[in-house]
C-alpha cells in the first residue's frame, strides 16, 4: 500500500464524527466478549497466532494493544516488547532474538514493535547499514513464509498517524506527569525525521507486503475508532466458534463450624479516599 493510499484512508476516517466515550465503551465491551471467545477457541484448537504492531512514535500502538488485552488472560495473549539488543544479540542473526517468543499452540503473541525495527528506527537513526537493511528486506518475507507454513497465523498492523496528531500527542506527553515516561530521547530525535520514516515505511511495504504476510494499515488519529477497528479486524481474520464448556455453578460454601474470626491486629491500608 502506497503513501497516497494511507493518506486517503486517514483523511476519510478524520472526516467521521468522533465516538463518544459512552459509545466507545459499549462497542469495546462487545468486542471484549468476542476476544474471550477467541481466546478459548485458540486454547481449545491449539492455534498459534502472531500479531505485529508497528507505526511511528505516538501512533497509538500501546493503547491498541492494551484495548485488546485488558479483559483476556496474559497466559494466552502474551505481549512482547523487547529492549535494545545486548552486545551478544547484536552478533546474532537479526531475527534470532525474536524466535523464542513466537507462539506455541494455544497462544496469541503480540509484538509491540518487532523485527521490523531494522526497517524503521534502526535504519532511520543509523543503527545499521543500508546493506544490512537490504538484506533484512530480502530475508524477512522468507522468514514469515516459514512461520505461516509452520501453522502460525500472522497479522501485521501499521498504525498511521498524521503529523499534526503526532505533534499533539508528543507534546501531551511532555506536559502530563502520567505520560512523561513514554517520551524518550529517541522519540525526540526521530520526531524531526518524519519523511525519512515515510521513505523507510514505503520501501518496507513494497518488499514485505506479501500474500502470506500482508500489511493492514490502521488510520489512528481517532484512537477510539482505531482500537475498535483493529480488534474487529483481528477477530475477522481468525475463524472461531463458541468453545464447548459446562455451565458454571458456584458450589455451596462450607459452614464455619468451630472457626472464629481472628483478633489478630492486622495492619490495614489507611483510608485516604
Amino acid at each position: 500500500m502506497g503513501h497516497r493510499d494511507t493518506k486517503k484512508q486517514a483523511s476519510t476516517v478524520a472526516e467521521k464524527e468522533k465516538l463518544s466515550g459512552k459509545e466507545y465503551l459499549a462497542q469495546l465491551k462487545k468486542l471484549h466478549v468476542e476476544l474471550v471467545k477467541l481466546q478459548e477457541w485458540v486454547k481449545h484448537k491449539g492455534l498459534k497466532v502472531c500479531v505485529v504492531f508497528e507505526g511511528r512514535d505516538g501512533a497509538g500502538k500501546g493503547g491498541a494493544i492494551k484495548a485488546i488485552t485488558e479483559r483476556v488472560s496474559s497466559r494466552v495473549f502474551r505481549v512482547i516488547a523487547l529492549p535494545a539488543p545486548t552486545d551478544r544479540e547484536k552478533t546474532q542473526m537479526y531475527v534470532q532474538r525474536y524466535l523464542p517468543h513466537f507462539p506455541a499452540a494455544g497462544e496469541i503473541v503480540i509484538f509491540d514493535r518487532s523485527w521490523y525495527n531494522r526497517a524503521g528506527v534502526e535504519r532511520v537513526m543509523g543503527f545499521c547499514t543500508e546493506e544490512q537493511v537490504k538484506g533484512f528486506l530480502q530475508a524477512v518475507p522468507l522468514v514469515e513464509k516459514a512461520m505461516v507454513q509452520s501453522g502460525i497465523i500472522l497479522l501485521k498492523y501499521w498504525l498511521e498517524v498524521s503529523p499534526d496528531e503526532q505533534t499533539r500527542r508528543l507534546e501531551g506527553r511532555i506536559n502530563d506527569g502520567r505520560k512523561i515516561w513514554k517520551l524518550s530521547p529517541m522519540d525526540l530525535k526521530s520526531y524531526s525525521r518524519w519523511y525519512d520514516y515515510s521513505r523507510a515505511r514505503d520501501e518496507m511495504f513494497a518488499t514485505t507486503d506479501t500474500p502470506w504476510g500482508p500489511w493492514f494499515v490502521v488510520p489512528s488519529d481517532d484512537k477510539k475508532r482505531a482500537r475498535l477497528n483493529v480488534i474487529s479486524h483481528l477477530l475477522s481474520q481468525i475463524p472461531y466458534k463458541d468453545t464447548p464448556r459446562e455451565k458454571v455453578k458456584l458450589p455451596k460454601r462450607q459452614k464455619a463450624g468451630d472457626y472464629k474470626e481472628s483478633d489478630y491486629p492486622f495492619k490495614y491500608v489507611p483510608e485516604t479516599y
